[in-house]
Parts: structure tokens; sequence; C-alpha cells
């Protein structure tokens, strides 16, 4: 499947066909807009010269990722801190998973063993889980049984509250309106 997040379609089409650039995206996509988080491992594997391995990464030197992360533009808002994720990341890939993010939801069993592996990666909470789930579900056709309940609210059809719904402007704007609308009620 190919995504159509409002960014280039170079960093579409790498989303949709690296599962660690997808995975990357997500560890990103906080604190900064979607659009920064999706497209930054698009800029990434431009800085590098080609799209990196769990294993690359990895074993990246920590300063010299920083360094590639903090380079005007950066690829987040907190450079040092979010490439100091990713490498936490693609640590847990290498550990677990043979370096392979792809491998991260291959053979799950059902939705509940899909969430427990996400979630068991570093800075991903419940709702991070959560949308990575429905973001595998809605948009890659990764559909273990019971996915739809492990993702929650962010599974269901029809829903625009995440990432996971995002497939045009409209769509895009509808995402918007409900997050606009959670942190009003939040404040409140």
């Amino acid at each position: 499947m190919t995504l159509s997040l409002p960014i280039d379609a170079e960093a579409n089409e790498l989303l949709s066909t690296d599962p660690l650039a997808l995975l990357i995206g997500m560890v990103l996509d906080q604190q900064i807009p979607l659009e920064k988080a999706f497209s930054s491992p698009f800029v990434l594997a431009q800085r590098l010269g080609h799209a990196p391995t769990a294993v690359e990464l990895a074993e990246f030197d920590p300063e010299a990722l920083v360094a590639i992360f903090a380079k005007p533009p950066a690829l987040h808002r907190f450079p040092k801190a979010m490439a100091a994720r990713v490498q936490e990341v693609c640590r847990a890939l290498v550990d677990r998973y043979d370096g392979n993010a792809a491998h991260l939801w291959d053979g799950v069993d059902d939705g509940a063993e899909l969430l427990k592996r996400v979630a068991s990666l570093p800075g991903f909470g419940k709702q991070k889980s959560q949308i990575f789930v429905a973001l595998l579900g809605k948009q890659y056709d990764v559909q273990p049984a019971g996915w739809r309940e492990a993702a929650g609210g962010y599974g269901e059809r029809g829903s625009y509250k995440s990432v996971a719904d995002i497939v045009d402007e409209q769509s895009l704007g509808k995402v918007r309106a409900y997050k606009k609308e959670m942190k009003a009620a939040a404040k409140a």
C-alpha cells in the first residue's frame, strides 16, 4: 500500500516500502507536526546517502547521529533526545527481531500480541502503540485477529483520530479537528 500523507511523494514512497522508515516516523511523531515526523526518515536517508538499516543505526556513533539529526533543518525539535530514541528502538530491533522492523509484526498470533510487541519498544506508551497498531492495520493490511480491539479507539472504522486515518487532505483535516477537540477538552 502506498501512503498518502501530506508530505513529499518520495517520503511517502519510502514509508510505504521500508518498514524501518515507517517505524522511525512513528518514533518521531511527538511534539512536532506529523508531516515533519513522517518526512524525517526520508531526510535521514538523504543525509546518509541511503536508507539506513536498524543494525547500522544501532551501531552508529551516538554523537555523529545527533549531528545528523541536528543539521538544519533538524529532523526533530529535540534532535539529541530523538536520535537517542531512534537508536534505542533500532537496538531493540536488532536484539529481538534480527534487525528487521517488519519482524515486529510478521507472524503475530493476534492483535494483543502485536500491541504487546509494539509497546515493548522504547518510547512506545499505550497511546503511541495503539496508533501504530491502527496504522499497520488500516494502511498496511497487517490485520491479525483482534487488531482493531488492540488499537482501541484508533482502530475503529471511520474514525479520524490519528495518522492511521490520513489518506488525503480531507481526512487530515478531520484528524486535526479531532486533536484540537481533544486538546480543548483536556484543558477544560
